[in-house]
């Protein structure tokens, strides 16, 4: 079964020379693929979810159902847990910037959409407290709600941590072209 949110278009890793080689640009893509450690991540959460989900096969032969559908349930919320998981990141289309974090979501709408640029400073090492010094991504609004909001993408979260500076690199090309496309700075 193909997983279309867990690969970013392949378009993008062939055609170097267009900035935004997608043919249909009002669906949301993810301008880059998932890194190693979130990847990694949800692949464990759901061998947890596989081990909880016999546990409740176990439990509904041997115990009242409503024992089994609570630990069902609890496998549910890890399977959906790894998911959104996986859905995390920066997405792209011709409506606006998304920001998909774990317990929320944001969307920006070109028109708001100010300035996106790489800078230098300190980044949360995978989403932890710790900060070292790295590069990010970041977004300035401009109109309602103007200003600088958390960093889109940094080079030490779960999606480029541990890979080559190019990956990156791209990543963050690759959303400033769809800036330079539609938004107005």
């Amino acid at each position: 079964m193909p997983l279309p949110f867990l690969t970013a278009d392949r378009a993008f890793d062939t055609a170097d020379d267009v900035a935004l080689p997608y043919d249909d640009r009002d669906r949301w893509r993810r301008p880059y693929r998932p890194g190693p450690w979130r990847v990694g991540a949800a692949a464990l959460l759901l061998l947890l979810a596989s081990f909880v989900l016999f546990a409740a096969v176990i439990i509904a032969a041997t115990a009242p159902l409503s024992s089994a559908g609570t630990v069902f349930a609890l496998a549910l919320a890890a399977v959906a847990g790894a998911l959104r998981l996986l859905r995390m990141g920066v997405w792209v289309s011709a409506r606006g910037l998304r920001q998909v974090v774990f317990f929320s979501t944001r969307t920006t709408p070109w028109e708001q959409v100010g300035a996106v640029r790489t800078v230098q400073q300190p980044v949360r090492w995978l989403g932890l407290p710790r900060t070292v010094q790295g590069q990010a991504l970041v977004l300035t609004r401009q109109g309602r709600g103007a200003g600088a909001l958390p960093p889109l993408l940094t080079s030490h979260n779960a999606d480029f941590l541990h890979r080559d500076q190019l990956a990156f690199d791209r990543a963050a090309d690759s959303v400033e072209a769809w800036t330079a496309e539609y938004g107005r700075g």
